[in-house]
């Protein structure tokens, strides 16, 4: 099957399709991660958007029903440099390629992914289309690409779930594994750690949240409750919570003023509120700051954040392609943490209310844990208030 790749600038990739037959637009984008290619198949935050891995094999564990961070994977297309022929690893329930074609999500392989990603950092984001139909010419596909538009678009509406629910209310899904060495009487698939009791009430909003979020918050002792992100501030708090988590999510956050508006609302009560990613974002807007587009984003699970506070340096998870202007802020905000790599917010806090925010994934999935602490300091920062 072969496959094409076209960006907006006239340049044109050729090569081997797996996954769907099928045709897809999106902004071209590339992670740095080594592992968790499923994970970020699935995280909504993709949406709108072709995956370049910089990882040259890709596939070799498969994809399992396990690690999945949404409802289904978000992701427009996935580029790769060599599809592994072989899936080995015990836990796998699909190929990668199975599980491509089974979502609609069209795949190519045999691309210069360094070329490409060199080509997106010097050129900043581009918009591509990618084909694995057959008799799609170089000249159709570069004019795809051309017409797509991801700045300004709503994305979270696309993802996020359209009813509220309890998070894991027979605690099934959110308890960590246990790696089980020795004992054939014990399933070794689904064996869990015990988990805390759920004695803090929340409300998490979903405007595209990974799973392992929710994981994390009722790992910490949260009973969590997700609700659309087109949820009133007023509806949000008829749930009664001890406080509020704004998620990660998908897109432009210039294009959400409806959810900025009832962050602000929350805001000014003065309850909890814990953000991250496109949470930190909203925040940023609602505190009265603007945001603004990186030149290619920061995806990968490499990424030096500073803590400003304490002089600590994480390691940390990221998946955002716009940042928080500092500049714009009040003074009653403060920048708490910055990226090592090109001093751009990575985080903040509110001088006099219970709130603080980071543009990272504390989750992690994939990526190291260096950040997971975070969901313990919003559970002190409720118990405090």
């Amino acid at each position: 099957m072969k496959a094409i790749l076209a960006l907006e600038d006239g340049s044109v990739f050729h090569g081997t399709g797996f996954g769907a037959q099928a045709s897809a637009c999106g902004e071209v984008c590339f992670n740095t991660s080594m592992t968790g290619y499923q994970e970020i198949l699935t995280d909504p935050s993709y949406k709108g958007q072709i995956v370049t891995m910089t990882y040259p094999l890709i596939g070799n564990y498969g994809v399992n029903a396990q690690d999945i961070e949404s409802w289904r994977p978000h992701a427009s297309g996935f580029v790769i440099r060599e599809l592994s022929p072989v899936v080995s690893n015990w836990r796998a329930d699909w190929s990668l390629a199975d599980y491509l074609q089974q979502n609609g999500i069209p795949g190519i392989q045999g691309v210069d992914t360094r070329a490409l990603t060199k080509k997106l950092r010097v050129r900043g984001a581009l918009n591509g289309f990618l084909s694995t139909e057959p008799g799609v010419t170089e000249a159709e596909a570069v004019k795809r690409a051309k017409e797509f538009v991801f700045v300004g678009v709503d994305y979270v509406k696309e993802v996020t779930h359209k009813e509220a629910f309890a998070w894991d209310p027979g605690d099934k899904q959110s308890a960590e594994f246990d790696v089980v060495r020795g004992n054939t009487k014990l399933d070794s698939r689904n064996h869990r750690k015990p988990l805390p009791p759920a004695d803090i009430p929340i409300v998490a909003f979903d405007f595209g949240m990974k799973y392992n979020i929710a994981r994390n918050l009722r790992q910490t002792g949260f009973k969590v409750q997700v609700v659309p992100a087109t949820t009133s501030a007023a509806d949000a708090l008829k749930h009664k919570p001890a406080g509020i988590f704004l998620s990660n999510g998908p897109g432009d956050p210039a294009a959400l003023n409806y959810i900025v508006r009832e962050v602000k609302t929350l805001v000014d009560t003065g309850i909890p509120i814990f953000g991250i990613c496109l949470g930190n974002q909203l925040l940023g807007q609602a505190f009265g700051g603007k945001t603004f587009k990186l030149k290619f984003g920061h995806r990968g699970g490499n990424q030096p954040v500073k803590d400003l506070e304490s002089g600590r340096v994480e390691i940390t998870s990221q998946n955002h392609g716009f940042a928080v202007d500092p500049a714009s802020l009040p003074s009653d905000v403060a920048v708490n943490r910055i990226n090592l790599n090109d001093q751009t917010v990575e985080g903040m806090r509110h001088k006099t209310k219970p709130i603080f925010s980071v543009q990272y994934h504390p989750e992690a999935s994939p990526g190291p844990h260096d950040s997971n602490p975070l969901f313990a300091e919003f559970r002190r920062m409720i118990e405090k208030k």
